[in-house]
């Protein structure tokens, strides 16, 4: 089958702490952080989209791929936060990272799992000969309403990988998807911000979807937790993560490294593929890794991955995923609601 043969991320260096949002709507920060074991998250740049974090992203992923990238076949690009209503994010990276036009390409959505199906979608398309590298994003610049609870995690940040069989760093083994019509968290046409079933999104959502998808790679592998170094699901919040992963029988030695949450918040499309890339950073060959998404309305994607030795040869020809959580700079809630669009002046058009 396919495998990874680059990966690359970018997470803006802009962090609001939990205590400084809970100052503003009088919440309790000790509360906050221990319920949804989320210290804070990123917040991007006036000058920073979906648009640009995939494209950071991708070239960061080229750099490890280390391929011509006319070479590239199709070009997906998962969120649910592009900065166009119409008008493709996938060309806008097609064309930045040097891309030939002879390629298909399209924006993904499906809440927080397009980036992992863009993945799947360039599998296929590999392992059937049609193209011969994809190159697959997940990227967000997530909403929160002011004072919800989606507040205290909705992030910003993005992963790219290059999907091909030549020189490959990781290889697939097999990969499944459960998926049914649970509207646990939407966002109207027109709306700002999206709204959410509360505790509805755990156990009929979340807990079902993700520990159904993992559970169904487990049958068709004929593994089971004990089999896999490291795993990574995806993490609308501390809470869920390590409870889901509990719950299928993994440690915190196999889930810790993947979990980002706590350091940059919920980066909606780009957390699974971010977490993916922070254990990618530090495994070692021989390696097997499974990997969960899961999105709103919902589905969840899972991976079973082995990692080889050529990861070695490739591992610091981009920057990884603790260089960019290292590198930040604190707001205060003022700067981060101008810099999300929060204080909104009448009379002024968005255009």
């Amino acid at each position: 089958m396919a495998g990874i043969v680059g990966y690359g991320v970018y997470i803006p260096s802009y962090r609001i702490k939990v205590e400084e949002i809970a100052k503003v709507w009088g919440d309790d920060p000790a509360a906050i952080s221990r319920g949804l074991v989320v210290q804070e998250k990123s917040v991007p740049a006036p000058d920073e989209d979906t648009a640009t974090i995939s494209v950071e992203a991708a070239r960061n992923s080229l750099k490890r791929a280390s391929i011509d990238p006319e070479k590239i076949g199709a070009v997906y690009v998962g969120s649910e936060s592009h900065p166009y209503a119409v008008k493709p994010t996938a060309t806008i990276v097609a064309e930045a990272v040097d891309a030939a036009p002879n390629l298909t390409a399209a924006d993904l959505e499906f809440a927080c799992k397009a980036g992992t199906a863009g993945i799947q979608m360039c599998m296929g398309l590999v392992d059937s000969n049609i193209i011969d590298y994809g190159l697959a994003v997940g990227a967000d610049t997530a909403q929160g309403a002011p004072s919800d609870a989606l507040e205290y995690t909705a992030s910003a940040g993005g992963a790219a990988y290059v999907v091909g069989k030549q020189d490959t760093i990781a290889d697939f083994e097999g990969t499944c998807s459960y998926t049914t019509d649970t509207p646990d968290f939407y966002r109207r046409e027109g709306k700002p911000y999206p709204k959410h079933g509360g505790r509805f999104t755990g156990e009929p959502a979340y807990f079902k979807h993700v520990l159904s998808g993992a559970k169904a790679l487990f049958e068709k592998m004929g593994t089971e937790a004990s089999d896999y170094d490291h795993v990574v699901l995806h993490q609308p919040n501390g809470k869920f993560y390590i409870r889901a992963a509990r719950k299928l029988g993994f440690s915190e030695e196999q889930y810790k490294t993947g979990l980002l949450t706590p350091y940059v918040g919920n980066t909606y499309s780009g957390a699974t593929p971010l977490g993916l890339a922070a254990i990618l950073d530090i495994a070692k060959s021989g390696e097997r890794i499974m990997a969960v998404s899961y999105g709103s309305g919902a589905g969840s994607d899972a991976f079973s991955i082995t990692v080889n030795d050529t990861i070695d040869d490739k591992r610091e020809l981009a920057p990884k995923v603790q260089d960019m959580i290292k590198n930040k700079c604190y707001v205060d809630y003022a700067i981060y609601a101008k810099f999300k669009g929060k204080l909104r002046m009448a009379g002024l058009s968005e255009d």
